[in-house]
């Protein structure tokens, strides 16, 4: 604990990542780790710790954290797995809008991604978490499920094309409105600051379609812990290699 309150004392006097992104993977070998073979156990751990993830990033004053928790391919694995990593997303999104630590410091939820593949049960969960801390404006919980970057990207020149298309513009025209800066105004949350920090759990060295968009100039972390044992020390040594690094977003 020493050694974490020291670090913790060195991150503050440097500059705080605004926002952090973080793929949470390593659940099913934590579980196999553990003899845990029920898919809805598998994953209430991974849930879990999302209020310890909150709570750290409370203590550093990070304004926005995004937590990838299941992707559009996750949707190619066993009925009962989808199963049970939908149960999770449902019981833990449904206790954010009743958890009073959301609420007293200021914890805005949502959920991006393709929300309409998803059960009704999960959707109606979400919905009520985002209604319940709309108000919250002290830090931005982004919750990526049914997500992926490609589609990401695909539906914002969707959504670009069909604005060009309400105002009357003909294709030629919308074709010249197609900038970075336009499809920037219509991905899922483009109030978002674009994120500083990418950390992926579980040893897996890549992004896997993660915030492709935005993640140009992030830096990215990855570390060989599972994401169940992830811990404030493994965070904190996270943030501490983003202060290291020169950041020169391509200049």
């Amino acid at each position: 604990m020493d050694y974490e309150r020291r670090l913790l004392d060195q991150l503050k006097q440097r500059p705080i990542p605004h926002h952090i992104g973080i793929i949470l993977d390593g659940n099913r070998r934590h579980a196999h780790k553990r003899g845990v073979s029920e898919p809805c156990e598998i994953y209430q751990r991974g849930a879990e710790k999302l209020d310890e993830i909150l709570d750290w990033c409370v203590e550093l004053q990070i304004p926005a954290v995004t937590l990838w928790v299941f992707s559009t391919e996750n949707l190619k694995r066993s009925q009962a797995e989808v199963s049970g990593i939908l149960s999770a997303i449902e019981a833990k999104v449904a206790a954010l809008a009743r958890d009073p630590f959301v609420q007293q410091r200021r914890i805005r939820v949502r959920a991006i991604g393709r929300l309409d593949i998803l059960p009704e049960s999960v959707v109606v969960a979400i919905r009520a978490a985002e209604a319940a801390t709309t108000q919250n404006n002290s830090m931005a919980l982004t919750v990526a499920v049914a997500y992926g970057g490609r589609e990401e990207i695909t539906d914002a020149v969707r959504a670009l094309l069909k604005t060009e298309a309400q105002r009357g513009a003909v294709l030629s025209e919308a074709i010249e409105h197609i900038t970075p800066e336009a499809i920037s105004r219509h991905l899922y949350a483009a109030d978002l600051p674009v994120p500083d920090l990418i950390i992926r759990t579980s040893g897996e060295i890549r992004l896997s379609g993660f915030l492709l968009w935005q993640s140009v100039h992030s830096e990215f972390y990855f570390t060989d812990v599972l994401w169940p044992a992830f811990r404030k020390v493994d965070f904190l040594r996270a943030i501490r290699a983003y202060q290291a690094r020169n950041r020169r977003f391509g200049r």
